[in-house]
């Protein structure tokens, strides 16, 4: 059975290697590296399947690199993985193009889900996050968009 390609961008060399530990029985991870620059380089080198992203990174943050991705024709799925639970930012991860938003401290429960998802065309979104337009209404998000 073929794995799905997996490569990781984020700044934090340690976080770079638990969430490897965590994706490669699994996934296979062809590739990591620490900022946008070396995402678009490498995404456009190697061609994943999905690229997991974190939003603040150096040089070029997630969302510049996945907004360049996606104006490029790039078929990489993007799920970002992030310590950010603003709405703002989520609505920022949707607009350059993600499938998928995981929130760090849920990474054990959320992120091979969330690729999955991004395999299938499926949007996933960390459950303790909020869409925008949720905030007047005060109902938390699922993992699918709101109707």
């Amino acid at each position: 059975m073929v794995r799905a390609r997996i490569l990781l961008a984020d700044d934090h060399k340690d976080v770079r290697e638990k969430i490897m530990q965590e994706l490669e029985p699994e996934f296979e991870v062809v590739g990591a590296v620490g900022d946008g620059n070396a995402l678009l380089e490498a995404a456009s080198q190697m061609k994943p399947d999905v690229c997991v992203v974190d939003i603040s990174m150096p040089i070029m943050s997630g969302i510049e690199a996945a907004a360049q991705m996606k104006a490029s024709g790039s078929t990489s799925k993007i799920v970002f993985l992030t310590v950010h639970e603003d709405p703002d930012f989520l609505q920022a991860a949707l607009e350059a193009g993600a499938i998928g938003y995981v929130v760090k401290s849920r990474v054990a429960s959320d992120l091979c889900p969330a690729i999955r998802g991004a395999l299938a065309g499926r949007l996933f979104v960390s459950p303790c996050c909020m869409f925008p337009a949720q905030i007047d209404n005060g109902n938390k998000s699922s993992n699918e968009l709101p109707s």
